[in-house]
């Protein structure tokens, strides 16, 4: 598979709603008490502009197969969300270059220093993050969702472990 390409999208681009929408669903069917969106809004279309945050869109060819965010915490603290590839893409590598991306819009953004929440739920997410330079921390939000917090600082050197 050639690599994926990566474009800015609004959070309510069609693209980035259906893969949201596609997104919301998967966690509705794997976490056991379902998942619904409003019940935590981790972010909000606003929090994904320039210039304190972004949405992106991976694509293959015209197909959009994945997508993720970052937004602003606080000075030089940004947070990865809704981050997410089609289910039939998944295996090929293509989450660590979504997430090489993410932070590299981070970085764009000022940060420093980016942090995530993922559900006790998605151990091959929680796996990638511990492969990429994530260590877990002590929660920072309230996510009735998450069981694990992760940081890690954008100057970290990469590595062939962690590239």
């Amino acid at each position: 598979m050639e690599s994926p390409s990566f474009a800015p999208a609004a959070f309510d681009d069609p693209n980035a709603a259906a893969s949201l929408q596609s997104y919301y669903a998967e966690l509705d069917r794997v976490f056991p008490e379902g998942f619904d969106p409003d019940a935590w809004a981790a972010i909000t279309p606003d929090e994904t502009r320039a210039p304190t945050g972004c949405f992106i869109l991976m694509r293959h060819g015209d197909e959009t197969i994945g997508c993720g965010a970052v937004k602003t915490l606080s000075q030089g603290v940004g947070e990865i969300k809704r981050m997410w590839i089609r289910d039939d893409m998944r295996g090929r590598g293509l989450g660590p270059k979504l997430l090489a991306e993410l932070e590299a819009q981070a970085r764009k953004l000022g940060h420093v220093i980016v942090r995530l929440d993922t559900s006790a739920h998605l151990p091959i997410a929680i796996a990638m993050y511990k492969k990429h330079g994530y260590t877990e921390i002590e929660p920072y939000n309230d996510n009735p969702y998450a069981a694990h917090w992760f940081e890690k600082p954008l100057n970290q050197a990469r590595s062939p472990t962690n590239a």
